[in-house]
């Protein structure tokens, strides 16, 4: 083996390990999303006002275990000034997603297709996590450049 292929399998395993990660946290976070979802839509919240405040706490839950598990390594240095622009990014981003698909396909599923609300809204989180660990990945906790000679580098 080449020093470039186990470079790059050690990049490959590093990114299925920060993707099991993800996911480990997106379950917590879909556990939240359901419990504020019953819980709003038991209190008689409107069920797409409920979905949209539900996807908000998940997303703030998410964002929070990211920064401090999933991609640690990407945040450490950075302290809190560079937080709050990884906040304004994840809500950009994977919030705005989870948000705008979540609320669409709730409305195709459980307001037109008559899903049942959970199973409805278990579809849509599905459907919205691929895109958000990628988007995580490139562009909310994307490594930081440091640049040294005039020349960029990107750190593993």
């Amino acid at each position: 083996m080449t020093p470039g292929t186990s470079q790059n399998k050690g990049r490959w395993s590093g990114l299925f390990i920060r993707w099991i990660k993800f996911n480990a946290v997106g379950a917590i976070g879909v556990g939240v999303q359901l419990l504020m979802l019953t819980l709003l839509a038991k209190a008689g919240v409107y069920y797409l006002i409920s979905t949209g405040l539900a996807v908000e706490a998940a997303v703030l839950h998410n964002f929070l275990w990211h920064e401090h598990y999933t991609w640690r390594d990407r945040t450490h240095a950075e302290k809190s000034a560079g937080m709050s622009q990884r906040l304004l990014r994840f809500h950009l981003t994977n919030g705005l997603l989870s948000l705008t698909g979540n609320v669409l396909l709730m409305r195709l599923l459980a307001g037109a297709l008559h899903f049942p609300l959970l199973a409805a809204n278990i579809i849509s989180i599905i459907t919205c996590s691929l895109a958000n660990f990628l988007m995580s990945h490139m562009l909310v906790f994307r490594p930081q450049s440091v640049t040294l000679r005039g020349e960029v580098l990107r750190s593993p």
